[in-house]
């Protein structure tokens, strides 16, 4: 059809925009002095229930970082239950504290799922302006899987300053 892009150049665009966005991200990092680094192991968690409530729970949380995080995590976490299996909510608040990748000190985490009928989403941010020691200035954020037998991993993608 004329006047109209065809579909190789609408996927041009995309991954010209991709490409761009990124070359921005990159340079707006570099401005700033930081660099994206990145993080990955495995971790083991231990959940306290502290409430009988069979809808809103909360629980504490003990954690030990194992891999480029070597450290431990402690957290407060909510949850909500709802009668339609596997559709809950979690929020939580963890302290993490140890040596990333070389580099002592500690941050906080901020944690939010959702599970819809299954379907997860899951955010975890690293809070700004949390960072101590030589972690001071840290941002980021950080995705968790789970094996099927129940090994916790993580993966930490973050920036400090140079």
């Amino acid at each position: 059809m004329p006047g109209r892009p065809s579909v190789h150049d609408r996927g041009m665009r995309v991954w010209t925009v991709t490409i761009v966005s990124l070359w921005i991200a990159g340079a707006a990092a570099a401005q700033q002095g930081t660099a994206l680094l990145h993080a990955r192991g495995a971790f083991d968690v231990k959940l306290t229930p502290q409430s009988t409530d069979p809808v809103l729970g909360r629980m504490t949380a003990d954690k030990q970082y194992h891999g480029d995080l070597d450290g431990t995590g402690t957290g407060e976490m909510l949850t909500g239950m709802t009668p339609v299996k596997d559709s809950a909510v979690y929020v939580a608040v963890e302290r993490v504290t140890g040596t990333l990748n070389g580099r002592r000190g500690s941050f906080i985490l901020s944690h939010i799922g959702t599970m819809n009928r299954g379907a997860q989403q899951l955010s975890i941010t690293i809070v700004p302006d949390s960072g101590t020691d030589q972690l001071t200035g840290i941002t980021g954020k950080m995705s968790i899987t789970i094996d099927k037998d129940g090994k916790h991993f993580y993966a930490l993608e973050y920036a400090l300053p140079m």
